[in-house]
């Protein structure tokens, strides 16, 4: 079997490294950790109130398509929040420890001012992270470039989250960014499209192999 630790794009295209995972002896942000039981009653789809799933969402082969329109109703009827297509990961919420998101992103060009994943809860916003993408780029809120031209291309997400000290981005296996964690009681991973300052008027993500961790 091949050993992978610089990966590229042809790696990762549907299938991954060969065995998805780099090769035994590489460091893998996942090492240490317990990858928790995932079914689809833990998936939970968030999208405009008055459209039907299907307008909004695929999951064909694996890949969770997540699309939604600048002009998309919010997700509830008592929201002012902005469109959003997310899947709210259900039943793994946390307020301490440490627990690990993994998926393997995809954003078509064009797709820019749009959140693709999210912590929620923290003491004075709604979220401890966002990762978003600004023509091409993505970034931590609309500050920092945590990755250089992520379009049509697939690319593995893993963020570490130490609740009360910090939160660690890694990037096809590799850290980009440390932040410091933002308080709160209440956490919960979100990956998707939801808009954000400067949007498109189009927006979409895909998913697959997503997958929560924890350590002892």
């Amino acid at each position: 079997m091949q050993c992978l630790s610089a990966w590229t794009d042809q790696d990762f295209a549907y299938k991954g490294p060969p065995d998805g995972r780099v090769c035994k002896g590489d460091s893998d942000p996942i090492d240490g950790f317990t990858a928790v039981p995932l079914n689809e009653n833990n998936f939970v789809l968030q999208k405009p109130y008055d459209v039907n799933p299907s307008d909004r969402y695929s999951f064909k082969n694996g890949v969770r398509k997540l699309w939604v329109y600048s002009n998309d109703k919010p997700f509830r009827q008592d929201s002012n929040t902005k469109p959003r297509t997310e899947i709210r990961m259900k039943g793994y919420d946390y307020s301490d420890g440490v627990w690990q998101f993994e998926g393997y992103g995809y954003v078509p060009s064009g797709t820019t001012g749009v959140s693709i994943m999210q912590i929620f809860g923290a003491d004075n916003q709604a979220t401890s992270i966002m990762l978003r993408v600004y023509n091409g780029r993505l970034k931590y809120y609309n500050t920092d470039v945590i990755e250089d031209n992520i379009y049509n291309r697939w690319f593995r997400v893993n963020v570490i989250h130490t609740v009360g000290e910090s939160i660690i981005v890694f990037i096809n296996g590799t850290q980009k960014y440390v932040a410091d964690d933002k308080g709160g009681s209440d956490h919960y991973f979100k990956f998707g499209v939801y808009t954000q300052e400067g949007s498109s008027d189009y927006m979409e993500s895909r998913w697959k192999n997503v997958q929560i961790y924890n350590k002892s």
